[in-house]
């Protein structure tokens, strides 16, 4: 009782910022409730950001309620969908990942950035934006500082896409499938590829969810890696001190799988094999697409635009250079896949 009693209020806020922002993205459907949703909590948070009373319940809304709308999305898709997304995803991804390491290891070296905070940018950039950043950070040992300065770069340039990407979308006639796929694979948070794919149509909303999902996997296979990279710059280190015994890094797999993945694909499987009725299966997306507007709200409400700010130039300008490089690839592998 007293957990619940912690997050009532921030739930409350939070509850009440989503029913405004979707009667707002009713009136307005360009912009679309997601977005308007996290534009309040933001300017909320000018005036809220010292209350106390609202700690608890943001963090509960804006991380557990998210995974838990996703899970409940999966009771409105056919694993056929999941499939047929993930398998065009998996190709894109493939190449956008390796254009946010690649690029931003070179463009890191060139503006002659310590190596743990541009791979926390691209990390961020290329996988699902603070996700990502907060499991890469303890392997690699980055500093506080460090992860403020990519989460502040990742960030910025999300709220950019969330209000770019439909326009872009609607003038370069994509079809949902082609959107969804474009967003899930260069959009970088998870909230942000809902508010996304969501402000260009529903269909575009699940299919750049699927595909976000499919993304994050990735953190796993790259986490493993940067601790052996991490393990081999510290020896390095340490020989060139002329000291011995470097002690590995260590990768808990269980602290960074993202398990509600699985619970989603389960409530899609027993969508498709026809458990849940119909009339059912609506309540269930639309409580999902509810609690993710309650999501956004809360990271609004959570921003502090002051360390956008503090962030500095380089690394800012580091993260647009390698956002826009994802963005481009995207869409060019999909040109030559002719998929849109």
């Amino acid at each position: 009782m007293e957990t619940v009693g912690k997050n009532l209020p921030g739930i409350l806020l939070c509850v009440g910022i989503a029913i405004i922002s979707i009667y707002l993205g009713g009136q307005i459907p360009l912009v679309g409730g997601p977005v308007f949703a996290l534009m309040l909590g933001i300017v909320l948070n000018l005036f809220l950001k010292s209350d106390p009373l609202l700690h608890w319940g943001l963090n509960f809304t804006s991380k557990k309620l998210l995974k838990f709308a996703i899970i409940l999305l999966g009771f409105g898709l056919s694993i056929g969908q999941i499939l047929e997304v993930g398998k065009f995803s998996l190709v894109v991804m493939v190449f956008t990942l390796t254009a946010a390491f690649g690029f931003g290891y070179l463009f890191g070296k060139l503006f002659k950035m310590d190596w743990r905070l541009s791979s926390l940018i691209s990390a961020g950039t290329g996988i699902c934006g603070g996700s990502a950043i907060a499991a890469l950070s303890p392997v690699i040992a980055a500093d506080d500082s460090q992860v403020t300065y990519a989460i502040s770069a990742t960030f910025i340039f999300d709220i950019v896409m969330i209000i770019l990407f439909p326009i872009m979308g609607r003038a370069l006639g994509l079809s949902d499938l082609a959107y969804g796929l474009w967003t899930g694979t260069a959009v970088n948070d998870t909230s942000s590829v809902v508010a996304a794919g969501f402000a260009f149509s529903n269909a575009a909303g699940n299919f750049a969810t699927i595909v976000k999902l499919t993304r994050t996997l990735s953190i796993i296979p790259t986490v493993v890696l940067f601790s052996y990279i991490a393990q081999r710059m510290k020896q390095r280190e340490l020989q060139a001190k002329s000291k011995a015994g470097a002690a590995p890094a260590k990768v808990s797999l269980g602290a960074i799988f993202p398990y509600f993945i699985v619970f989603f694909i389960v409530a899609a499987i027993v969508n498709s094999v026809g458990l849940v009725p119909s009339g059912i299966g609506l309540f269930l997306k639309g409580a999902s697409k509810f609690l993710m507007v309650m999501a956004l709200a809360a990271i609004g409400l959570k921003t502090d635009l002051g360390k956008v700010k503090d962030a500095g130039f380089l690394p800012m300008l580091h993260g647009f250079i390698i956002s826009a490089l994802v963005v481009v690839v995207s869409l060019g592998v999909q040109v030559f896949l002719n998929q849109l």
